[in-house]
């Protein structure tokens, strides 16, 4: 179904767009009630009989993706010649209700270490209709046994196993992607940090970890290069601030309910602390 590869296209390019379904028909009209096509800000899949019809589902739909709070919308089409119409004659005689419906853009976030905190990470956002990447350089860490927790996952599952430079993964990671840096290896973390600041297509970056090894990390980061601004990208530590615990289902909560706190709109990722 050329509908449907759309739907996936757009939800791996992280791109909004609206399907567009003829839900009723009523006499004679070019589609048959469940015909589907997708439109986006540029492209259109699929068709529910072209003409004025279509166009007219073209032009709706992309006044909706214009719309953030925009929900989904019926509208119906008489397919007569005594009807006004706005670009061109269709004549069929029927009558078309057609179902206008935002796809939203779904979150995507990636965790960097799948050890104690973040395997019960995952297991909390795997709960959520999110594109959820595990990242580890330990093979045993993202075995089937290992990653169990996640078989009924909501969230699409994506495990990447990079043996070295796993900050490479980075670059494959979708836009927007939200990036919590929680490995075994300090030097793992912080050369995923850098990374993570050179490339400009991710959303947040949080980082595990107590204040001393962030003052470290920060005078490296300097060192490297990174500027004053650069540098307040990264949300350490990580976690809603009022919420205390060291245990890993405790931390895994807290980042959890930030994240989706960001998921809403409804606040940055975590209180930045001054350096």
């Amino acid at each position: 179904m050329e509908w449907l590869k759309a739907v996936e296209a757009l939800r791996s390019r992280r791109e909004a767009g609206v399907l567009v379904t003829v839900a009723a028909v009523r006499g004679h009209a070019p589609r048959d009630a469940g015909a589907k096509m997708v439109v986006s800000a540029g492209e259109t899949w699929g068709s529910v009989g072209g003409g004025n019809l279509e166009a007219v589902a073209v032009e709706r739909a992309r006044g909706l993706l214009a719309d953030p709070a925009a929900g989904p919308e019926l509208f119906t089409s008489h397919l007569t010649d005594k009807a006004r119409l706005q670009h061109g004659v269709q004549c069929c005689g029927g009558e078309v209700t057609v179902l206008l419906e935002p796809l939203a853009v779904l979150p995507a976030v990636a965790i960097f270490g799948m050890g104690h905190v973040g395997i019960e990470l995952a297991r909390i956002l795997a709960r959520h209709d999110v594109d959820l990447h595990v990242v580890d350089s330990r093979p045993e860490q993202l075995t089937d046994k290992a990653l169990e927790v996640l078989a009924d996952a909501v969230a699409r599952v994506h495990r990447h196993h990079v043996p070295v430079l796993p900050e490479l993964v980075l670059a494959e990671l979708p836009p927007g992607t939200h990036v919590l840096v929680m490995t075994h290896d300090h030097a793992e973390d912080l050369a995923l940090v850098d990374a993570a600041l050179r490339a400009s297509h991710l959303g947040s970056i949080g980082l595990i970890g107590s204040s001393a090894k962030w003052s470290r990390f920060r005078s490296h980061l300097v060192a490297d290069g990174h500027d004053d601004d650069a540098i307040a990208r990264v949300t350490t530590p990580i976690g809603l601030p009022g919420l205390a615990g060291k245990e890993p289902a405790v931390i895994a909560v807290s980042v959890a309910a930030a994240l989706v706190q960001v998921f809403a709109g409804e606040m940055p990722l975590i209180p930045q602390l001054a350096p």
